[in-house]
């Protein structure tokens, strides 16, 4: 089979669409012919040489595709030859087949098309994980997403007010903000021009938000704090401004907050087929019912991922783009 791989870290030129051999489904896995995979920031990071895959992970990038099942391994029900799935990976989704365990598995959710589906694994158990299964999202409570108009973004307003939240976020451009208020959200923040505290306290009549999803790290550290409610909740998806910050321990205990920080593609199987499961049971009947969708900004040839990784790089997209097998 083809493949993206990375024989050197580097810019996006230093993905090469290569013969590799083809992979084999092992016990308890599936082997699906990828329609398509999508960039995500960790895809960036590893071609760069900062995030290798964990052990025993396929060595090339893509953190979730989807495709048809061409066969399964020793000890797989529920699932046969030819299903159309998506699935969450811990790489791999760059090439024309992959192995993955079946507990990764999702259906391809009604009204939504086979290469569409690429955009969802990684985005909607990134927020469901951490924004429900963690922060504790509760209707009418309030939750403000940095980076409103990415694929995680997009998702994350979707989902919290079809739960019944406000939500607030912050993006980069009007453009961006505008179609962040297409999907609900509330308040929006242009982080170029407006102080995110300052514009959080006027839109909570100075009470704070509930649950922060956080891209950025370090370089927001102190002012997310500063932005929670009593009892809020800050949850740390990213590093994006930084990994070393100053914490104020007396803002955070005077408020009661928490805060948290996870990654999703290192975790044991177990916890993610918990994580998809549980995506399954409460975010898959909203796709199903056309209350959440897919949010895709462009497909681009897989084997042209270095002009997709470009795209991501310089953050004039808005939700995700997808690379497409040949």
């Amino acid at each position: 089979m083809h493949a993206i791989t990375i024989p050197e870290p580097g810019g996006p030129e230093a993905l090469v669409w290569d013969e590799v051999p083809d992979p084999v489904a092992g016990e308890g896995e599936v082997l699906v012919e990828v329609v398509a995979s999508a960039v995500n920031r960790a895809d960036i990071l590893q071609r760069q040489g900062f995030y290798n895959p964990p052990p025993g992970a396929s060595p090339y990038p893509g953190l979730e595709c989807s495709g048809r099942i061409a066969a399964l391994g020793p000890g797989v029900s529920g699932w046969a030859v030819g299903d159309e799935v998506c699935a969450l990976l811990a790489g791999g989704g760059y090439a024309e087949k992959v192995a993955i365990p079946a507990g990764q598995l999702l259906p391809l959710p009604k009204g939504v098309d086979l290469r569409q589906a690429a955009a969802l694994p990684e985005v909607v158990c990134t927020v469901w994980s951490n924004v429900f299964m963690v922060a504790h999202l509760r209707p009418g409570e309030t939750l403000l997403v940095h980076g409103g108009s990415s694929g995680i973004g997009t998702m994350a307003i979707q989902l919290a007010k079809a739960v019944g939240a406000k939500v607030a976020v912050t993006a980069g451009t009007k453009e961006k903000l505008e179609q962040c208020a297409e999907l609900g959200a509330d308040v929006l923040i242009n982080y170029r021009e407006q102080d995110f505290v300052a514009e959080i306290k006027k839109a909570t009549d100075g009470a704070g938000v509930d649950v922060i999803l956080d891209n950025m790290g370090a370089k927001y550290l102190d002012r997310n704090v500063q932005s929670l409610a009593v009892n809020g909740r800050l949850a740390i998806i990213g590093m994006q401004g930084g990994i070393k910050g100053e914490l104020n321990i007396a803002a955070l205990l005077n408020k009661r907050a928490a805060i948290s920080a996870t990654s999703l593609r290192a975790r044991p199987l177990g916890e993610k087929a918990a994580i998809v499961a549980a995506v399954r049971e409460h975010v898959w009947p909203l796709l199903d019912a056309g209350h959440v969708r897919p949010i895709v900004d462009r497909e681009l040839p897989m084997n042209d991922a270095a002009a997709a990784h470009r795209v991501v790089e310089e953050s004039g997209h808005v939700g995700k783009v997808l690379l497409v097998a040949p």
